[in-house]
C-alpha cells in the first residue's frame, strides 16, 4: 500500500470518521440474506470475510484455507481483488499483529508478482517486524515496477541513511523554491488532477480550472515560501469541488505553521457571524461571546469568502466548508491574512481595534462538544419521556467486510429486534458527524427502512473493475423492517456514502429530515491515488472513482436537503443545546 508522511496518516486514520469511501471499498462481499435466509443476490463471496471467520485460528491456517478454496471453488470468492486482501493486512498490522500482517503481504506477492502496491506492502510488513535488510529488498522491487512509487523510494532513502536528519515541518514553512519550480509544480498539479479525477471538471469549466492555475502562477516570486505556495494548491485543488481530493484536510498546513504566527483566539463562524468561544491568552481583553467584525482591518465576511475558496467540499455546498473553518480556524485565519506577525481585531460595541497578545497554545482541530456524541459511533436509546420514540444515532458507515462490518450488522441486527418488541413508533436517525464508510454498511441498514426492494447504486465506475460489486444487485427489506416514522437528523459533516444514504431516504421519501444541508449527495468521486509534485515534494490526494446512488433525479451541485432547516445559534452552542434534536423531539410531540 502506498504510504505517505506522518501527517498525511494522521489524515487518513480521521478519513475514516470524516470523508473517505463512497466507493473505496472496490470488492465484492458475500450474497446478503433476509431475515429467512433467503438470498437476495447473487455476487462472489468475500475471501477475507472468509478468511476473517478463523481469525483465532494461526494466521499460517488462514492462509491454506486461502489455496484451499482457491483450489475448490475458484469462482466463489474474490480471489482476483488485490485490494481486499491489502485492506486486511493493513487492518491486522494497524492492529499491532505485524507477523500476520507479514504473512497476509507475503501471500499477496504470491498471488500478485507484478504488483508494485504488493511489494511496496511487504517492504512496510517486514520494516514493521524489525527486519530492514528484507524490507530495503522489497521496496527496491517495488520502485522497479513502478518509478512513479515515490513512497518506496522515500523509505529506500531513509533505510540507507537512517541518521539523515529529516525536515520538520516548520521548516519547510519557510524553505523558498525557484520560481520555475513552483510553477512547474503549478503545472503538474492541474495536470495530474484533470488526468486523475474523472469528474475534475463537473462542476467547472476547463477555461476556468486553467485560468486558475495562470493566476496562481502570476503571485509566485523569488521571496515565495512553501507555506505561500502550499496556499496557492489548496485553491486549486478545492476548485474541482471534491471532498475526497484534498491535501490531507488541514493537518499538513496545520503541523508546519509555527505557533508565534497563529490567530491567538479560537472562534466560531456562526450564521455569518464570527464569535469567541475561547479567548485563550486573551481573556483580560477579549470575552466569550464577543463579535469579531474585522482582523488586521479586513472584515470578517471577506476572510472567510477567501478562506472558503480553499476548501474543498462536494459541488458548491457551503455547511461543509462552515464546519472545516470551526476546526481550523486559528491556522486558516494566518493563510488567509498571508502570515501577520500582530493581529488587531474589532469587535461589536467596541470603541478601538484591540490589539491581540501572540499566541502560547491552540486547540486544532477544535471539536464541537456542545453536541452529546455517541462514544462507540453506534447508539441506540429510548427516550424516557416517550417510551415510544428511539433514537439511532450512526456517526460512521465506516465497517467494511475486511474489517468489521459485522461489529455494524450485528448492531443493527440486535437494534431492530429491539425496535420491534418496544413497540417503537418513532425512530430518529442521526446521522451527524457521518463522515462516510462501506456500502455495505448503507445498505444493511436501508433494508431495515425501506418498503421494497431496492437497487443502490446508479453506476460505479473504477479502474480494474471486472465484475458487478455490492450495490448493484436488486435487494430486498428484511421481513423485521421498522414500519413506523422515521426522522433523519443530518449536518454538513455528512459526507461520501451518508450522501449516499440520505439521497436514498430523500427520492423514497423514508422519513422528515431535519438539520442543515448534507455535505454529500448521491453523486461521490472516491477512491484515492497519493499523489507528488516533483519539486517541492508537496503531497495530495486525488480521488479516481465514481460511484453515484440511484437517487439520480436529485441535482448534483448541492447537498441533501432538510425538510426542516435547523442549526444552533450562538447561545445554544455555548448553552450546549442541541437544538436539531430538540427540534425533532418536538416536531414528533405535535404531530401526536
Amino acid at each position: 500500500m502506498v504510504k505517505t508522511s506522518t501527517n498525511a496518516i494522521c489524515w487518513i486514520v480521521l478519513c475514516s470518521s470524516l470523508f473517505i469511501a463512497c466507493g473505496l471499498n472496490k470488492q465484492p462481499s458475500a450474497a446478503l440474506e433476509d431475515s429467512k435466509g433467503t438470498v437476495v443476490k447473487a455476487v462472489k463471496a468475500s475471501i477475507v470475510q472468509k478468511l476473517k471467520e478463523f481469525d483465532s485460528q494461526p494466521v499460517e491456517q488462514r492462509v491454506a484455507l486461502y489455496y484451499q478454496l482457491k483450489k475448490e471453488s475458484p469462482d466463489a470468492y474474490t480471489f482476483g481483488v488485490e485490494d481486499e486482501l491489502t485492506m486486511y493486512g493493513y487492518g491486522l498490522l494497524w492492529n499491532k499483529k505485524a507477523s500476520e500482517a507479514l504473512a497476509i503481504f507475503k501471500l499477496i506477492v504470491a498471488e500478485f508478482p507484478n504488483s508494485a502496491n504488493a511489494y511496496d506492502s511487504l517492504g512496510e510488513g517486514y520494516l514493521s517486524s524489525g527486519d530492514t535488510a528484507m524490507s530495503l529488498v522489497n521496496y527496491k522491487k517495488s520502485l522497479a515496477l513502478n518509478p512513479d512509487n515515490f513512497n518506496a523510494e522515500d523509505y529506500i532513502e531513509r533505510i540507507k541513511n537512517p541518521n539523515k536528519k529529516r525536515e520538520k515541518p516548520t521548516e519547510r514553512f519557510v524553505k523558498m523554491f525557484t520560481p520555475e519550480q513552483y510553477k512547474a509544480d503549478l503545472d503538474q498539479l492541474g495536470q495530474t488532477l484533470t488526468t486523475v479525477h474523472p469528474n475534475a471538471l463537473k462542476f467547472i469549466s476547463k477555461e476556468a480550472f486553467w485560468k486558475s492555475i495562470e493566476a496562481k502562477k502570476a503571485l509566485i516570486t523569488p521571496h515565495t515560501t512553501y507555506g505561500e505556495f502550499a496556499w496557492h494548491c489548496n485553491e486549486i485543488i478545492a476548485n474541482v469541488h471534491c471532498s475526497h481530493t484534498t491535501m490531507g484536510s488541514f493537518y499538513p498546513e496545520n503541523n508546519m505553521l509555527p505557533l508565534a504566527l497563529r490567530f491567538p483566539l479560537q472562534t466560531r463562524w456562526v450564521n455569518n457571524q464570527l464569535f469567541v468561544i475561547d479567548p485563550l491568552n486573551n481573556a483580560d481583553q477579549v470575552k466569550v461571546k464577543d463579535e469579531i467584525l474585522s482582523i488586521n482591518g479586513v472584515a470578517v465576511a471577506s476572510i472567510i469568502s477567501d478562506i472558503y475558496k480553499h476548501i474543498p467540499a462536494q459541488g458548491y455546498t457551503e455547511t461543509t466548508k462552515k464546519h472545516y473553518f470551526n476546526w481550523w480556524a486559528t491556522g486558516l485565519i494566518p493563510f488567509a491574512l498571508g502570515f501577520p506577525e500582530t493581529y488587531s481585531i474589532v469587535t461589536q460595541g467596541g470603541k478601538a481595534p484591540i490589539v491581540l497578545n501572540k499566541a502560547t497554545t491552540f486547540k486544532d482541530p477544535y471539536d464541537d462538544s456542545s453536541i452529546q456524541r455517541c462514544d462507540n459511533g453506534l447508539c441506540f436509546e429510548v427516550l424516557a419521556e416517550d417510551p415510544k420514540t428511539a433514537i439511532l444515532t450512526i456517526a460512521s458507515f465506516n465497517y467494511y467486510p475486511w474489517n468489521n462490518l459485522s461489529v455494524f450488522t450485528t448492531f443493527m441486527d440486535k437494534t431492530f429486534v429491539e425496535i420491534q418488541q418496544k413497540g417503537i413508533k418513532n425512530l430518529i436517525i442521526d446521522v451527524r458527524f457521518n463522515g462516510g464508510g462501506s456500502q455495505q454498511s448503507s445498505i444493511h441498514l436501508l433494508r431495515y427502512l425501506m418498503a421494497k426492494p431496492f437497487l443502490y447504486y446508479s453506476r460505479s465506475e473504477f479502474e480494474g473493475k471486472t465484475e458487478k460489486i455490492d450495490g448493484e444487485e436488486i435487494v430486498a427489506p428484511f421481513e423485521n423492517r421498522f414500519k413506523g416514522k422515521c426522522y433523519f437528523m443530518i449536518d454538513g459533516n455528512g459526507q461520501s456514502t451518508t450522501g449516499h444514504f440520505m439521497s436514498l431516504v430523500k427520492v423514497f421519501k423514508l422519513g422528515t429530515i431535519v438539520g442543515e444541508e448534507l455535505g454529500s449527495n448521491q453523486f461521490c468521486s472516491a477512491g484515492q491515488k497519493v499523489c507528488r509534485l516533483t519539486n517541492t515534494k508537496l503531497e495530495y490526494y486525488v480521488a479516481n472513482n465514481t460511484h453515484e446512488s440511484t437517487a439520480t433525479s436529485l441535482p448534483d451541485e448541492v447537498g441533501i436537503l432538510p425538510d426542516h432547516y435547523v442549526t444552533q445559534s450562538i447561545e445554544e452552542y455555548l448553552g450546549k443545546v442541541d437544538a436539531v434534536k430538540e427540534f425533532t423531539i418536538k416536531l414528533i410531540k405535535n404531530k401526536k
